[in-house]
């Protein structure tokens, strides 16, 4: 059975850190490129970080660049977001996606498979 799911979430302090997973069964994650969202309240899901099927390059948002990390192990079907330095604009609920080919298409509707997604509040 084709799944995302996404773990890690929680309520942080502002300058905090938390590390997002998600692990995916029911395809081969080697050949997707994976993607991070994220939903802010009253906003519209935007893309946060995406990294290529092989792990060789990555992409993040402005507002995120130098603070959140993706990475991935094919091995273990896992993807990570380590975000770091967390301000209370950083809330929202995040997802992992799945894209087919060694890229991230730039529109999410083109991406594959979602996750559930895993909620971030940063609040003191």
């Amino acid at each position: 059975q084709l799944q995302l799911v996404e773990s890690g979430g929680g309520l942080v302090q502002p300058g905090g850190s938390l590390r997002l997973s998600c692990v995916v069964s029911g395809f081969a994650l080697a050949d997707y490129a994976m993607g991070w969202f994220r939903q802010r309240p009253g906003k519209e899901r935007e893309r946060v970080s995406c990294i290529t099927s092989s792990g060789s390059d990555a992409n993040y948002a402005d507002s995120v660049k130098g603070r959140f990390t993706i990475s991935r192990d094919n091995a273990e079907n896992t993807v990570y977001l380590q975000m770091n330095s967390l301000k209370p604009e950083d809330t929202a609920r995040y997802w992992c996606a799945a894209d087919y080919g060694h890229y991230c298409s730039d529109s999410f509707f083109e991406f594959d498979y979602w996750g559930q997604g895993t909620q971030v509040t940063v609040s003191s």
